[in-house]
């Protein structure tokens, strides 16, 4: 059977978050857009864990909300911080810092149940006050965490989130590691997948030959109701889902697509400064030796800047049984850019309202949908979202935590970068 997961994102615990990150809502999101497994999130924040107590219940590490009868599978999962240093410039563990500085990745674990998510909790408390955010924040090597998770139970799965970010992300520019296995040291042979992050795709990172035998794994990390989904993974099980099938088909990469944020409209994708109004492609960034040219600091590189440095292969490079993607937009964005309304815009909920009842569910407008049909239901967003499904997009790219902006409108007439996604009618 097909199931479109998300599985990393968060609840109402976690810092900046929506409160209407409830399982109940998420709950009934999730069954709107036709996602079929969700993760729950912040597993490690005691009042979340209360709720996941409480209202879930299921077997084989596979769980559902009391009640619902929407169908929605939940596994256990949540995100965590680790940051380290030694004045001494050694790790924890004896392994040499080359730069002395701080270290911070964050990382998603998944749990087969929610009895070995408690017991980790427990363990996890001499390192963090697990109470102070969803996303706690532990005194520990990445090292040092992976070897907690695999002695409290051998079938948990962990890997780095949005691994490219410059700020938490494993690969990223600040975190001063090149490598996995230099992150992760004698642990990384637990790491079978990394998250590429909004601001990356998995074009980007087959240029990079050492990522090859990573599963490429994509969630929207979504901090409000609407953005769930905005990226997913598509996988085919045999058979009743279970926790262990989900976790094999990851690590044998077993995928059958993921889909993809357009990696330009993310927030880290281009070398900038916010406060500067500074953007530039890596080439412009290597001119200015990585300063910025209005406050003579060094510039927060971006998602391509760090794919470009870490890159042994062209760009256009498909490694052989790489799982495809598509790239895409979330509806009420479409419908929002068709408008010119904000996403909260009671006009686009009525508009998105009419689509998905039309359709069933967000992903089969977005992806399925006869465009034929959505242009009489809505001539403009049927175009629009002829024009995603075509690539036929325009984005000025995100920079140091600004977001791209990207027209899907009518006048668009070119393909932005020929080959560089599949379509769904490919598969």
């Amino acid at each position: 059977m097909e199931y479109i997961a998300d599985i990393h994102f968060h609840s109402k615990y976690a810092g900046a978050c929506s409160e209407q990150l409830t399982l109940e809502n998420i709950d009934k999101a999730v069954k709107e857009k036709g996602i079929g497994i969700v993760g729950t999130g912040d597993f490690t924040h005691p009042l979340w864990m209360k709720d996941i107590k409480e209202k879930l219940e299921g077997e084989n590490g596979i769980y559902g909300l009391r009640g619902s009868g929407t169908g929605t599978k939940f596994i256990i999962s949540g995100e965590v911080s680790t940051i380290f240093s030694n004045d001494k410039s050694v790790t924890s563990r004896g392994m040499f810092d080359r730069s002395g500085s701080v270290k911070k990745i964050h990382h998603v674990i998944l749990s087969p149940s929610i009895e070995a998510a408690e017991h980790l909790n427990e363990e996890l408390k001499r390192f963090g006050n697990l109470a102070i955010d969803g996303r706690p924040q532990f005194n520990m090597s990445a090292s040092e965490l992976v070897e907690l998770i695999f002695k409290i139970d051998k079938n948990m799965f962990v890997f780095p989130a949005h691994a490219w970010t410059p700020w938490f992300g494993v690969l990223g520019s600040i975190s001063g590691f090149d490598s996995i296995e230099e992150a992760y040291e004698d642990q990384a042979k637990h790491i079978y997948a990394i998250e590429t992050g909004l601001s990356a795709d998995p074009a980007m990172i087959w240029r990079v030959s050492k990522l090859d035998k990573y599963a490429l794994l994509s969630s929207s990390d979504a901090h409000s109701l609407p953005k769930i989904g905005r990226e997913a993974i598509l996988m085919d099980i045999d058979g009743d889902i279970t926790y262990d099938k989900m976790t094999s088909a990851i690590k044998e990469k077993r995928l059958k697509m993921t889909v993809e944020f357009y990696p330009e409209e993310g927030k880290y994708h281009y070398d900038g400064h916010r406060n500067c109004k500074v953007s530039m492609p890596p080439s412009e960034s290597k001119k200015f030796n990585n300063i910025c040219p209005v406050c003579r600091k060094k510039l927060t590189l971006g998602v391509m800047h760090r794919v470009e440095d870490l890159a042994d292969r062209e760009e256009g490079y498909v490694p052989r049984n790489s799982v495809p993607f598509v790239n895409a937009i979330p509806l009420q964005e479409v419908i929002a850019h068709v408008l010119k309304k904000s996403t909260g815009s009671p006009y686009v909920q009525r508009a998105y309202d009419k689509l998905v009842g039309a359709f069933g569910t967000e992903f089969n407008v977005l992806l399925k949908g006869d465009v034929e049909r959505i242009k009489e239901i809505d001539r403009d967003t049927g175009i629009a979202i002829e024009n995603v499904r075509e690539n036929r997009v325009n984005i000025v790219p995100g920079y140091d935590g600004v977001f791209g902006i990207i027209d899907i409108a009518n006048e668009i007439k070119e393909k932005k970068g020929q080959n560089r996604q599949s379509q769904i009618s490919d598969f």
